[in-house]
């Protein structure tokens, strides 16, 4: 048997149209209706509406969650089963989901209210920084107060996170090939997020974890675990802490994973992944006519 992960991606790999195969599915007609009961608005609809409606916080990351994981149950239903499951800020619900440690209705509520919080955070700015010294990097982000590295996402390729004024500073002192500004509301995985992770801290405490039925690498700690207490300490840093996907990508090769499988839209963490990793078989399921191939 292959030894195989799966990984799910986040915010930014949503894309309108996403999910509209599944529309047919007669299971997963049920839980779109139970997740518009969830939200107050239809997952289904707003996937196949404008970019800007879908790209906004508030509805990407219950969007990304829903089609994801019922992605998982098409998948789970005809038979396949990963090794390992890792997820891209967002998308570490969707392994959590898949991995047995909550249900689907419990793993939205909290993704809603995730949304509903990271959509009301303001002041600060994100900045993907491709092509850069990473030890100059590192060097300026310590001398530097008020940013951090929030995404690290292979050797060429992060994102920062912080106050406007530290952000502006790394990028006017770190050379880089490219960079870019993200369109955001907030500085996510950062220590700005703090009020908002203590909110959430609130729901989450009251919220019962279930042991992993297969080891999860979570995102401010890539390191396999199955254990529930573990795993909801991890999800709860997640919101201040940096997603360490660079190290995700060497611990699923150290593991021994032989192919790693990207379940939601786009093919942005295989090719981080490609980038980091060597030998390891990349596939991408993006709709359900996906799986059978």
């Amino acid at each position: 048997m292959t030894k195989t992960a799966w990984i799910f991606p986040g915010q930014g790999s949503q894309a309108v149209g996403m999910g509209a195969d599944l529309l047919d599915v007669a299971e997963a007609q049920i839980k779109f209706k139970q997740a518009e009961q969830i939200l107050g608005w239809s997952v289904a609809e707003l996937c196949q509406s404008e970019e800007d409606k879908l790209s906004r916080t508030l509805y990407t990351q219950p969007c990304l969650y829903v089609v994801e994981s019922l992605l998982v149950d098409l998948m789970q239903q005809q038979g396949h089963q990963p090794q390992w499951v890792a997820g891209h800020s967002l998308g570490e619900y969707v392994a959590l989901y898949t991995a047995g440690v909550f249900d689907f209705e419990i793993g939205l509520k909290l993704v809603k209210r995730r949304a509903e919080l990271m959509d009301t955070a303001a002041g600060g700015e994100m900045a993907a920084l491709i092509g850069f010294d990473r030890e100059q990097l590192l060097e300026q982000l310590q001398q530097t107060e008020g940013v951090v590295l929030a995404n690290d996402n292979s050797s060429a390729q992060v994102v920062i996170s912080g106050t406007p004024e530290a952000v502006d500073t790394i990028l006017a002192n770190v050379k880089t090939k490219r960079a870019v500004k993200l369109n955001v509301s907030g500085a996510f995985h950062s220590p700005m997020m703090a009020q908002a992770a203590a909110e959430f801290e609130q729901i989450l405490t009251n919220v019962d974890f279930k042991d992993a039925q297969v080891p999860v690498l979570s995102n401010v700690e890539p390191i396999p675990t199955t254990d529930a207490a573990q795993l909801k300490q991890r999800l709860l840093n997640q919101m201040t802490g940096s997603v360490r996907w660079r190290e995700t990508c060497l611990a699923l090769q150290e593991q021994g994973a032989e192919q790693v499988i990207e379940v939601g839209p786009g093919k942005v963490l295989t090719g981080l992944v490609k980038r980091t990793c060597s030998g390891i078989a990349l596939n991408n399921i993006s709709a359900a006519a996906d799986i059978a191939q």
